[in-house]
């Protein structure tokens, strides 16, 4: 197992959810194709997304099957919102982009949870690197991250 998804498989355990990860047999960078390497929905795969807040970063769990709104995004966080470029990701969480997990970040963050995850009993989430997954209940997410659930995705026209 590479060192990034080592880690978080160590920050589960020291956290009392007893999952393991999954290696992929593909690499999945997108909410997509980590959804067929799995076998699930594309809506219960919890992407991990990091914004700005007034130049802050924050992190944004969303279903893989949602858009963020970011004009709802800056009304919850209280500030101008952009997404991070990947210098900040990988600064504020310790992960490259595709495989940033909702847990064991180098800084602490405000974390923003999708209320479209509670929908689903199990739901996955990246672990550290493209090619690992792990599986998750939305109440062990919300336990894990202290993260807020909350409306931020874009509504169909």
């Amino acid at each position: 197992m590479k060192p990034a998804a080592q880690k978080v498989q160590d920050v589960l355990v020291r956290l009392g959810i007893h999952r393991s990860l999954v290696e992929l047999p593909v690499s999945a960078k997108t909410s997509q194709q980590a959804a067929a390497a799995v076998g699930v929905s594309v809506g219960q795969i919890a992407k991990s997304l990091v914004f700005t807040v007034n130049g802050s970063p924050i992190l944004v769990v969303a279903s893989g099957e949602n858009r963020v709104d970011e004009l709802k995004l800056e009304r919850l966080a209280g500030g101008r919102i952009r997404k991070a470029d990947p210098e900040t990701v990988r600064q504020a969480t310790g992960f490259s982009i595709g495989g940033v997990p909702p847990v064991g970040h180098a800084t602490t963050l405000p974390v923003y949870i999708d209320r479209d995850l509670l929908r689903h009993p199990l739901i996955y989430a990246a672990g550290g690197v493209p090619e690992c997954v792990f599986p998750l209940s939305p109440d062990e997410l919300v336990r894990a991250t202290g993260g807020r659930v909350v409306d931020v995705k874009v509504q169909p026209e």
